[in-house]
């Protein structure tokens, strides 16, 4: 007996020591939690959205290149030879059969007083020795073209009436589609291709000099006083 409670004397210690652990380990089990709640969050990196598929490529129209060849230097047309198959086809014969050729810009609309504004009117001229029979009209609610700055179009009395003589716009002349929503002649006139190369060109016969005393009508003092030649016209690769 007193062995025993010499040997329980000698292991009290030990005890208290284990029980301290024990209650030490017990407490961290139970703080951990805690601690691990009081740690920065990383966010999880979010998931990257998936393309976009691609849009389907603008449709690009099939072109016919011209070269006219002036006293005042080049211009290149692109003429809309999808969208615009009668009018175009039209000028074509013109220029195969070289009637453009010793014809001129003759006339110079401006819409604004530094002349950046207005169209270039050239071709015949009703000269009978170069005119060809009068194209249908192909208006723009029709082609889908408009009078954008360097457009090219027919000039024309009632629709259906044009024949070898355009003109090329300088700035946007909206004005000149075709309107369906107005009373009367609303079907504008046929755009037909327009410039790629040589809007100086252009440019510089808008400003020519025009004469006060020539043309009638609404054309009065906008014809040009010395016409710029059409020297050649061509097609062009």
């Amino acid at each position: 007996m007193r062995f025993r409670r010499t040997a329980s004397r000698t292991n009290l210690p030990g005890m208290i020591r284990l029980t301290a652990l024990c209650t030490a380990l017990l407490a961290l089990a139970v703080a951990m939690p805690s601690l691990a709640q009081t740690e920065p969050q990383t966010s999880a990196t979010p998931a990257e959205a998936p393309p976009a598929p691609p849009s389907a490529p603008e449709k690009v129209y099939e072109t016919v290149r011209v070269a006219i060849t002036t006293s005042e230097g080049p211009i290149v047309l692109a003429l809309e030879k999808e969208r615009a198959p009668l009018t175009t086809a039209n000028f074509l014969r013109y220029v195969d059969q070289k009637r453009m050729d010793g014809t001129a810009f003759y006339r110079a609309m401006k819409l604004s007083d530094d002349g950046s504004y207005g169209l270039i009117q050239g071709g015949t001229q009703g000269n009978p020795k170069k005119v060809l029979p009068k194209v249908a009209h192909e208006p723009t609610t029709k082609t889908g073209l408009s009078h954008t700055d360097g457009a090219i179009s027919m000039a024309r009395g009632a629709p259906g009436s044009a024949d070898g003589d355009f003109f090329i716009t300088v700035g946007a002349l909206d004005s000149l589609n075709a309107d369906l929503s107005k009373p009367g002649d609303n079907l504008g006139f046929a755009v037909f291709g327009r410039v790629v190369e040589g809007m100086d060109t252009v440019r510089r016969i808008m400003n020519a000099p025009t004469s006060p005393t020539l043309g009638a009508g609404v054309m009065k003092g906008q014809m040009i006083a010395a016409p710029v030649r059409i020297l050649t016209a061509r097609r062009a690769q």
